[in-house]
């Protein structure tokens, strides 16, 4: 399995997802905790589009009065806004978005057929239409190419423009074998970072404390100039989001 070509094309596909979630929450056990989704795997990537399996996960989950949180950076989420405005009628319901780079030539070399992030900031909008509030998950930062003040200024300002009402920014993890593909992928395409990565990967897949703190206080003015908010705006049922699982590289 490589990590950088087989995660978008070797797919497992549940297709009976959402009969299996049925069951499952109508569990007298089940006390209604608020579910995560795309914390681990993008609920609607490109396989979405074929199974159409998040509607019926939508329903099951409003049906059985589950609050629920979504985390992507797939512009198919615009056809499932209507079911979500209606499920926020009954449950919690918090939508956030994944933009990590505004650059468009830096997101052709990073993350090769993806929505863009005009399209991204397209669905943000469409999202606050719908009268739902936007979170926008900036990350993962890369350092050296996606962590300047002027990348992140552009950038934090475009996702306010948008009508995103909060975002969080975090930097890049390198865990197991994404590690490998990533540095790989460095070497060959901007070869004078190599040796700053290794320097700041050099204890495990996480940035140091020095450079997670300084990224923070870069970004904490620039969300308040742009008037960011720094955790989602819903009701107390759905948890404030935290640092998140990187679901790939990006």
């Amino acid at each position: 399995f490589d990590p950088g070509r087989d995660f978008d094309t070797q797919v497992v596909v549940k297709t009976n997802v959402a009969e299996v979630l049925r069951r499952e929450l109508r569990r007298p056990s089940w006390s209604r905790e608020a579910v995560a989704l795309g914390t681990n795997t993008d609920p609607y990537q490109r396989a979405e589009g074929r199974y159409s399996l998040m509607p019926g996960i939508i329903g099951a989950l409003t049906d059985s009065g589950t609050s629920f949180s979504i985390l992507t950076k797939g512009t198919l989420l615009r056809r499932d806004l209507p079911l979500l405005t209606e499920a926020a009628r009954s449950v919690d319901v918090s939508v956030a978005i994944s933009l990590a780079v505004g650059d468009t030539e830096i997101h052709s070399q990073v993350e090769p057929g993806t929505p863009s992030p005009q399209a991204r900031l397209g669905l943000i909008s469409a999202i606050r239409d719908a009268g739902l509030n936007c979170h926008v998950m900036v990350a993962p930062v890369l350092p050296g190419l996606t962590d300047s003040p002027a990348h992140l200024d552009d950038l934090l300002g475009r996702i306010s423009a948008a009508g995103a009402t909060s975002a969080s920014v975090f930097g890049l993890h390198l865990r197991g074998s994404t590690r490998g593909w990533f540095m790989d992928w460095l070497a060959g395409t901007y070869p004078e970072l190599v040796g700053e990565y290794r320097q700041l990967y050099r204890r495990g897949a996480y940035l140091p404390a020095e450079y997670r703190a300084e990224l923070a206080r870069r970004a904490a003015p620039l969300m308040a100039k742009h008037g960011l908010a720094s955790a989602p705006r819903m009701r107390s049922a759905v948890p404030a989001v935290e640092e998140p699982v990187q679901t790939a590289l990006f």
